[in-house]
């Protein structure tokens, strides 16, 4: 068998191998939280958008909600301002909020849409003050306790928001018109007033609402390690508790851990937890046996 026959042969296969997975999923509705060096990182980011743009090709239905920190810090550096964080949150003034919507409604968000659009895909940038998509209100904290700092007085975290209610009149439309929607987590309040949200969170949130087939958070790790650094994997709600009870997931695990088992409680049917540093993680994720990441299920309360 020459060479090329030999590598048409093992595409061949893929493709069939991945043949259940793409009937199972079709028509389903997939959220992806997009982050970490996946977008940073120049061949991530086009395995990234060819992913995507196979998914919608063969009749998946992606929603992207991005991160941006790393972007969001480099300007405020630029400007003289100091990024100041708290328990992982940025603490987000008038000055900051304004760099913020900057950055993630405008640079980030549009450099994603138009790399998916440069590989063929049909990409809608939009913030969650697009459509009325996202109230946000402010983060309140009821005690130092749960931030996690000892200080003397309680911390306010400026415009830093926590979603309130979600409508996805403006991405069901977009889906059902063959277009991709790529979300920056921007809320806006009752009063008009933009709120900076956890993309996670957003990512979360968007997926519980839309009763999504899955939920893909990327990260720069693994995924879940146990004590002994060996991957966790099909996960239900019970065993992540009894993991967070025993100190095993902890730090800045936590957050992805509790929005991830937030979802799959509320409906979605699976989330995933997966290594954005390996390329065409999503579709590893989506179309093998094995997958790249934690995969945590509903069930098992």
């Amino acid at each position: 068998m020459s060479l090329n026959t030999q590598k048409a042969s093992h595409i061949a296969q893929v493709l069939t191998e991945a043949l259940p997975y793409i009937q199972r999923f079709s028509g389903k509705t997939l959220v992806i939280k997009y982050g970490g060096n996946a977008m940073i990182d120049e061949t991530l980011k086009n395995s990234f958008a060819r992913d995507v743009v196979l998914m919608k090709a063969v009749g998946i239905n992606p929603v992207i909600v991005h991160g941006g920190g790393p972007q969001i810090g480099q300007l405020l550096a630029k400007i003289g301002k100091q990024s100041e964080f708290i328990n992982g949150m940025r603490v987000t003034d008038t000055e900051t909020m304004d760099i913020v919507e900057m950055v993630l409604g405008g640079q980030v968000n549009k450099s994603i849409v138009n790399l998916i659009n440069n590989h063929g895909g049909r990409a809608v940038g939009l913030t969650g003050k697009d459509g009325s998509l996202i109230f946000a209100e402010k983060m309140k904290f009821a005690s130092q306790e749960e931030l996690g700092v000892d200080a003397p007085e309680m911390i306010d975290l400026g415009y830093v928001g926590r979603v309130t209610s979600i409508d996805t009149s403006v991405i069901d439309m977009l889906i059902h018109s063959d277009f991709i929607p790529v979300i920056a987590p921007i809320g806006v309040g009752q009063d008009g007033q933009s709120y900076n949200i956890n993309a996670d969170l957003v990512a979360g949130k968007i997926a519980e609402v839309l009763q999504a087939e899955k939920l893909i958070l990327l990260t720069n790790t693994p995924g879940l390690l146990d004590a002994d650094g060996a991957l966790l994997t099909g996960l239900n709600a019970k065993q992540v508790n009894d993991l967070i009870a025993s100190g095993v997931i902890y730090g800045g695990m936590l957050p992805k851990i509790g929005c991830a088992l937030d979802a799959v409680q509320a409906g979605v049917t699976s989330s995933h937890i997966i290594d954005g540093r390996v390329q065409h993680a999503v579709l590893l994720e989506m179309f093998t046996d094995e997958g790249v990441g934690t995969l945590i299920r509903g069930g098992g309360r």
